[in-house]
């Protein structure tokens, strides 16, 4: 199975350190985020990666070049300007075109994890999804009391309740047959492909995250990532 990593974002919430570096290439203990990425799939099977590369995107390709010294295949889409989370796979079909029924992995370039990458595709395949979407669920505490209203009287008050959200966690399955969806040089994101497939009824699945997960957003999360891998 490919894997479409995309790496081309500006990483502007993690400046000053992305002035002169892609955050993929940013290090997480010894390695850049994206090696470690690229290390975790290979250990699943994964040897033919396609990355989508943008901003700095020549310095991804210099220490990645064809892959051969980390023994995989690596090539590269380049956007010219940003087309969100899903318009770089319109460029991927035409240069490196799917065979049909064929699914693959979509990541984004700042995710480590420690998801079990074959029982995600063996979710998407016996379910029989266009796209799966991994899910991860965080929670959210609000340091206030929550009223329960109606007609202008109080029914009751939660006080500082918990709520647990399920958000899309950047990692995905798709099969060949949505790419037709996505439109040319456009702008173009994950959310409006999954909108526009259930608009059509298009089967699109969720998957549970229970392992490790961690977005690289800001600093916290660069110190928190050494952390873990630390440990």
């Amino acid at each position: 199975m490919r894997a479409v990593i995309l790496a081309g974002g500006l990483g502007t919430r993690l400046r000053p350190l992305t002035f002169s570096i892609p955050k993929p290439l940013l290090p997480v203990g010894e390695k850049p985020i994206l090696e470690l990425i690229l290390d975790r799939l290979k250990s699943f099977g994964f040897s033919d990666f396609i990355f989508s590369i943008g901003y700095k995107g020549e310095l991804i390709e210099t220490y990645f070049q064809s892959g051969e010294k980390f023994g995989v295949q690596v090539r590269y889409v380049r956007e010219k300007e940003p087309s969100g989370t899903a318009g770089p796979l319109a460029q991927v079909a035409r240069q490196f075109p799917f065979s049909a029924g064929e699914s693959f992995l979509l990541m984004n370039g700042d995710i480590l994890t420690e998801l079990d990458f074959h029982r995600f595709m063996e979710f998407h395949k016996s379910n029989g999804f266009d796209v799966t979407v991994g899910v991860k669920e965080i929670e959210r505490n609000l340091p206030f009391g929550v009223l329960q209203i109606s007609n202008g009287r109080v029914f009751g008050i939660d006080e500082k309740p918990t709520t647990r959200y399920p958000i899309s966690a950047g990692i995905y399955l798709l099969r060949e047959s949505v790419l037709p969806a996505i439109p040319a040089d456009t702008f173009f994101t994950i959310p409006d492909l999954v909108g526009r497939l259930v608009a059509e009824s298009r089967p699109v699945g969720s998957y549970l995250i229970e392992e490790y997960w961690l977005a690289l957003e800001h600093q916290a999360d660069m110190e928190a990532a050494r952390s873990h891998i630390q440990e």
